[in-house]
């Protein structure tokens, strides 16, 4: 991993983006580097626009937002229609594959079919952001698999910790495929 790394995560209110934010950066943290997580959301939260930034380094964080992300991860098409903008050129793109219109673009793009998983294995498409933080883990190694459980474990309502660290897991396989 460079010595500081930029990631967005955006998607709509209730897609678990701010969430995915939060346990990434708590598990970067575990891995001893520094980390600043940031967040915002409409006013309504539920289905208006969210995004969560968080920067990763070895050193000091200077500037406290995300101006070109080396990674962007989007759960739907407006997402990626709004901050594509804002990856940096040779950037790497993590989408859901509910995304059907990805432009043509000379970043890296992994596919992940995250809310499909979710719905299909776990009942709900609430875990589509764990099977996504799953496979950014596996495809970025930004940070380890151990402390990104910890992270989920220490994060999420109690009941649903072995809901949230399997669909985890199941992104960690998916982006093996």
């Amino acid at each position: 991993m460079p010595n500081k790394i930029e990631i967005r995560i955006g998607g709509h209110g209730g897609q678990g983006v701010v969430l995915a934010g939060r346990i990434l950066g708590k598990a970067a943290i575990f891995d001893g580097k520094n980390v600043l997580q940031t967040q915002t959301y409409g006013a309504e939260a539920r289905g208006s626009l969210a995004r969560s930034e968080v920067i990763i380094s070895d050193d000091r964080i200077g500037f406290p937002a995300v101006r070109k992300c080396d990674i962007l991860v989007v759960m739907n098409q407006e997402s990626l229609d709004k901050h594509l903008q804002y990856l940096k050129e040779d950037g790497m793109l993590i989408v859901d594959d509910t995304v059907e219109k990805i432009p043509e673009t000379k970043v890296k793009v992994f596919k992940v079919p995250a809310t499909e998983t979710a719905k299909k294995i776990f009942g709900d498409s609430l875990f589509a952001n764990m099977v996504i933080l799953g496979a950014l883990t596996k495809i970025t190694k930004i940070a380890s698999e151990e402390s990104m459980e910890k992270s989920i474990r220490e994060s999420v309502a109690e009941k649903t910790i072995e809901a949230n660290i399997n669909a985890f897991k199941k992104g960690l396989q998916l982006a093996q495929a």
